[in-house]
């Protein structure tokens, strides 16, 4: 995973995605009532919702501030038959390849106004089409691999028929109509399909994109009930917002944007609940650094050390690692300075193995 999380937006055409897009990011990709009104992937990149920079910032005052981000992909409206190339077909699928997860929404409102692809609104058999989009182009990417290395394996190269053996795995399931993530393949397994980018071995999170009067009390809609039904046998989250009020509360400044939100009974925006739901779907976790010059958030998979943790900063950083001066944020807040933390004893030496928690204020020592 880069050193950003990305996030590739996907869904049929006409659900809500590219205005949900455009108030996320504000990145003004047109929102139009037809299908294929997005035609090249759109990019927008959001700040990760982490009060604790801002803290940080206030109590190191430095020339700059970055906080983590999220980028988010926008592609074209999927339909039926686009593993074949039907409407834009694969040239949208490879565009996901490169996304670390893949966030489909869902309509899940009721509009006259605004056509469906399907006529009526019915937010399983709308998943359906996706996800059947979605296996169909990862059997065409996987039986490729597997004719290519068939001979080989059948000559005994022990290498090859590991291999071969995974991608029977995933094809079997990926043929009965079940994402390549439900193939049960080990940590061992899973770097011999690494580098085919599956689709369907994204994590996936729904978004179930409402009307504006059913923002504050989602579950009382029946699609959103479907939609977590279906949802929770996979093994899946799912989001409700309503990409309407996102798109009113893009338009206001962050204080007003707060109010809005609480007229309404929101308690947070639909963008910080679909970022977090992502971290934890991802396993995701934020440490800092911070001193006179920068107060910096950095992102990592949960479990990640000190060691590899550094090479996040630099790769020179990772090679000549010699320790971690690490303080839990609870703890520097609470003793209210840095120096107050050492005096205390709070500010621990840790060594490569340590692993990393988050909310670490960091200062690695390394020598190249």
């Amino acid at each position: 995973m880069s050193t950003n999380l990305e996030i590739g937006i996907v869904g049929l055409p006409n659900v809500g995605k590219s205005t949900l897009f455009n108030a996320i990011t504000k990145a003004g990709a047109e929102a139009a009532n037809y299908p294929f009104c997005t035609i090249e992937p759109n990019v927008g990149v959001v700040e990760v919702p982490d009060n604790r920079i801002q803290v940080l910032t206030d109590m190191y005052h430095p020339k700059r501030t970055i906080p983590a981000v999220t980028r988010f992909v926008d592609i074209a409206g999927l339909v039926a038959g686009a593993s074949k190339g039907e409407g834009l077909g694969n040239k949208f699928l490879s565009h996901i390849r490169e996304t670390d997860a893949i966030a489909e929404v869902v309509r899940c409102f009721e509009d006259s106004n605004i056509t469906h692809v399907s006529g009526s609104i019915d937010p399983v058999r709308d998943v359906d089409v996706i996800n059947t989009e979605l296996c169909l182009a990862d059997i065409e990417t996987t039986q490729k691999r597997a004719d290519r290395i068939a001979k080989v394996a059948q000559c005994g190269d022990k290498t090859a028929k590991a291999e071969y053996d995974v991608l029977k795995k995933v094809l079997a399931c990926l043929e009965n109509g079940e994402p390549a993530r439900k193939a049960g393949l080990t940590k061992d397994e899973l770097p011999q399909v690494h580098d085919l980018n599956l689709l369907t071995l994204k994590p996936i999170l729904y978004i179930a994109n409402v009307a504006e009067d059913e923002a504050s009390d989602p579950d009382s809609n029946p699609h959103v009930q479907a939609l977590r039904a279906f949802a929770e046998k996979e093994g899946s989250e799912v989001v409700a917002v309503s990409a309407k009020i996102e798109a009113e509360i893009a338009e206001l400044p962050d204080d007003e944007a707060q109010v809005f939100l609480e007229e309404l009974g929101l308690p947070e925006a639909g963008l910080d609940k679909l970022i977090k739901a992502s971290y934890a779907m991802l396993g995701l976790i934020n440490f800092f650094t911070a001193g006179a010059d920068e107060v910096r958030a950095w992102t990592i998979v949960k479990g990640t050390k000190a060691q590899k943790a550094a090479g996040k900063i630099h790769t020179d950083i990772e090679r000549g690692f010699i320790r971690a001066e690490i303080v839990s944020y609870d703890d520097l807040i609470a003793c209210g300075s840095e120096q107050a933390a050492k005096e205390k004893g709070l500010v621990r030496l840790e060594g490569k193995d340590y692993v990393m928690q988050d909310g670490d204020v960091t200062y690695f020592r390394f020598n190249v």
